[in-house]
């Protein structure tokens, strides 16, 4: 049975991701030619997570088979959440290639994993329409519009001023990277969790499932999908 690695890539477009294989002493190769011009740098390819494993070629094709409906045709591009396709590479057995294990273990890839499939499949639960966010003090008006399963704040809103110490570093970058010095949101900035558009709005951590509200006021957890 040969060896080999099966990988997956984000893409610009959310939604839409690769898969692919090579052989294992050609997978930086393969990712820098990928990532700096593949399908003519259009897509914005990313390394997102790889893993060696044996009979490479007939697991890739289990994959196209599981994955087919979701397939583009005539490419290695799929419409699908890159964590679902994270999540069941990362329960092959093998050896992790990216990230480097130092960084993130196989069963650390593969919770997290697990946890923002999970929370991107709550995500599509919550119809089209524009939810608020308010408070009083300090004063907060913030409107998030979801559409066709995408969480979006649209340029030209005041947030919060400040961060708080318990902001996290990739809501603490959107905020550096999108809000002027006055607090207004300089682009539309797009979002893979209600909680994660809280934390932009507000400066801190959020629950954005109940931080986020219909028109009439009801937390858009009723939307969400509970156990029996």
């Amino acid at each position: 049975m040969a060896t080999g690695v099966l990988y997956v890539m984000s893409t610009v477009v959310p939604g839409l991701i690769k898969i692919g294989k090579t052989a294992t002493d050609r997978f930086d190769d393969r990712m820098y030619v990928l990532e700096h011009n593949g399908y003519n740098n259009v897509t914005g390819l990313k390394r997102k997570f790889a893993i060696e494993v044996e009979d490479y070629d007939e697991k890739e094709r289990m994959l196209d088979d599981i994955f087919a409906k979701a397939r583009v045709p005539g490419s290695e591009l799929f419409a699908l959440d890159l964590d679902l396709a994270i999540e069941l590479l990362s329960s092959f057995e093998g050896r992790q290639i990216f990230p480097e294990p130092t960084q993130e273990s196989k069963q650390q890839v593969f919770d997290v994993a697990v946890r923002n499939h999970t929370e991107f499949t709550a995500v599509q639960s919550i119809p089209d329409g524009v939810y608020f966010l308010s408070r009083k003090r300090p004063p907060l008006d913030v409107e998030m519009t979801v559409e066709n399963g995408a969480l979006t704040i649209r340029t030209g809103q005041h947030v919060a001023g400040n961060d708080s110490p318990s902001l996290d570093k990739t809501a603490r970058a959107l905020r550096r990277d999108n809000i002027d010095v006055h607090g207004v949101v300089r682009n539309d900035v797009r979002f893979s969790s209600p909680s994660q558009a809280a934390a932009f709005v507000t400066g801190s951590s959020s629950n954005g499932w109940t931080q986020w509200k219909t028109k009439d006021g009801k937390p858009i957890a009723q939307f969400r999908a509970h156990d029996d």
